[in-house]
C-alpha cells in the first residue's frame, strides 16, 4: 500500500472539488482529489449551467475560467409561458440590475480540468474502495484503490464532494444527522440537439404538464417536458418528444424551435434534499453531497460553487492565519443559502408543474398564484431577486 500525506483530500471532482481545490492549489494549500470515475466520463456528463450574478463575478476574479465570455451566454433573465394567459418575464436585468449567464457545465467541468492539468493537481481517477476513518480525531485517514494499486492517505480534513449518490454523507453518524427530503411524483424527460436554441431560457405550463426550452450554447439546445416517472427513455423516442413539447408550447415559442435528432437524452427524477450539519468532525459537505434542489430554479451548480467558495475562505483562513471560526461557522453560513435556494426551487416546481391526482383546487390556486405574480412588481422583483440569488450573496 503506498502512503499519501495531504493537508486536504476532497472526495468528488465535481464543480464543487474542483472549483476548491483549484482554490486551495492556488493558495499553496497542498490537497488531493479523489474521483470514482475516469475523466472522460467526468467530462462527458451534460448539464444545466445557468449562472448566478455572484458566481460569474466569483468565477471571473478567480481566474477559474478561461472560456466565459467566449461561450457563455449573458441572460436578463427566463420567461414563464402559460397556457392561456399573457407570459411572463422573471427580469433579473430589471428588477436588480445585474444579469445571468447560460454556461454549460461540461463547459465549466472542462476549464477546471484544464487548469488542473496546469497546476500539477493531484487527482485520483476510477477510485474504489474508499475507506474514511478517523473523523473525530486530529488525522482522518483515508484507504483506496485506483488501477495503480492501494492508497493509505493521511489528510487534516476531508472534503465529501460526492453527490448525492456519494457515500461521505453517510459517514455522519444517523444520530448526529437531520436528512429532510421530498421527492416529486414526475421526472424531467430532456433531449439535446444540435440546433440553434430559443431566444430565452423559457418554463411552460401548461395543463398537460410542464416544458421547458433551454439553451447550452450558439448551435445546442436542450428541451425538457414533464413525464411520470414509470416511463424510461426507451418509451420516448424523438417524434413522440417532438410532438409532446410543440403541443405545450405556446405558438409564438413553437415557431422558434428548431427540431432534430437528439444526441444525447436522459429522464431525471426530481427530488429536494438537505442534510444537516454540513460539518461533523474533521468532515465537510458540499455540494450535491449535501443537497440536492429540483432543476427549476437552476441553483444545483450555483450552490456547488457558493460551498467552494466559503470552504476556501475557511480553509486559507486555518491555514494562512491559524483562524478556525469560518471553518465552525461553515455550515451554517452554507445551510442559510441552501434553505433560501431550496425554497425558491419547492415555489417554481409547484407553480409550475402539473402534480398527478391532484384535487381541482390546487390548479385554481396554481392559477391564482400566477395571476397575482402577474399583476404586483412587488412579487416579480422578489422572485428576480431570489432567481438571481442576490439574497444568496455575500
Amino acid at each position: 500500500m503506498k502512503n499519501v500525506t495531504t493537508q486536504v483530500a476532497i472526495v468528488g471532482a465535481g464543480p464543487a472539488g474542483m472549483i476548491l481545490a483549484l482554490l486551495l492549489q492556488m493558495r499553496g494549500i497542498d490537497c488531493v482529489v479523489l474521483e470514482r470515475r475516469a475523466r472522460v466520463d467526468v467530462l462527458a456528463r451534460i448539464r444545466a449551467g445557468v449562472l448566478e450574478p455572484a458566481a460569474v463575478q466569483f468565477l471571473r476574479e478567480s481566474g477559474l475560467v478561461t472560456r466565459l465570455d467566449l461561450l457563455g451566454r449573458p441572460r436578463n433573465g427566463s420567461r414563464i409561458a402559460w397556457q392561456d394567459r399573457p407570459g411572463l418575464m422573471i427580469d433579473v436585468k430589471r428588477w436588480t440590475g445585474t444579469e445571468m449567464m447560460a454556461y454549460g457545465q461540461t463547459f465549466l467541468t472542462e476549464d477546471l480540468y484544464a487548469q488542473g492539468d496546469g497546476l500539477g493537481l493531484s487527482l485520483f481517477e476510477r477510485v474504489t474502495d474508499l475507506d474514511v476513518t478517523g473523523l473525530e480525531g486530529v488525522r482522518p485517514q483515508v484507504e483506496f484503490r485506483t488501477p495503480d494499486g492501494a492508497f493509505h492517505l493521511n489528510c487534516d480534513y476531508v472534503i465529501g464532494c460526492d453527490g448525492a449518490r456519494g457515500q461521505c454523507a453517510g459517514l455522519i453518524p444517523e444520530a448526529n444527522r437531520r436528512t429532510y427530503e421530498r421527492v416529486y411524483p414526475f421526472g424531467w424527460l430532456g433531449i439535446m440537439v444540435e440546433a440553434p436554441p430559443v431566444d430565452d431560457f423559457t418554463y411552460i405550463h401548461h395543463v398537460d404538464g410542464f416544458a421547458l426550452a433551454a439553451q447550452r450554447g450558439p448551435n445546442l439546445s436542450r428541451y425538457y417536458v414533464q413525464t411520470p416517472l414509470d416511463e424510461g427513455v426507451e418509451a420516448w423516442p424523438d417524434d413522440r418528444f417532438w410532438k409532446t413539447f410543440l403541443h405545450r408550447a405556446p405558438s409564438d415559442l413553437a415557431a422558434q424551435v428548431v427540431t432534430g435528432p437528439s444526441i444525447e437524452k436522459s429522464l431525471a427524477p426530481l427530488r429536494s434534499r438537505v442534510i444537516e450539519p454540513m460539518r461533523w468532525g474533521r468532515l465537510l459537505l458540499a455540494g450535491d453531497a449535501a443537497h440536492v434542489v429540483p432543476p427549476t430554479g437552476a441553483k444545483g451548480l450555483n450552490l456547488a460553487i457558493s460551498d467552494a467558495r466559503l470552504l476556501s475562505r475557511a480553509l486559507i483562513a486555518y491555514y494562512g492565519e491559524g483562524r478556525s471560526d469560518l471553518l465552525d461557522s461553515y455550515s451554517a453560513d452554507a445551510l442559510r443559502r441552501v434553505w433560501v435556494a431550496s425554497n425558491l426551487s419547492w415555489r417554481l416546481t409547484r407553480l409550475l408543474h402539473v402534480f398527478p391526482g391532484e384535487p381541482s383546487i390546487d390548479a385554481r390556486l396554481r392559477q391564482c398564484d400566477y395571476e397575482q405574480l402577474l399583476e404586483s412588481d412587488d412579487l416579480q422583483r422578489a422572485l428576480a431577486r431570489d432567481y438571481a440569488g442576490i439574497s444568496l450573496s455575500g
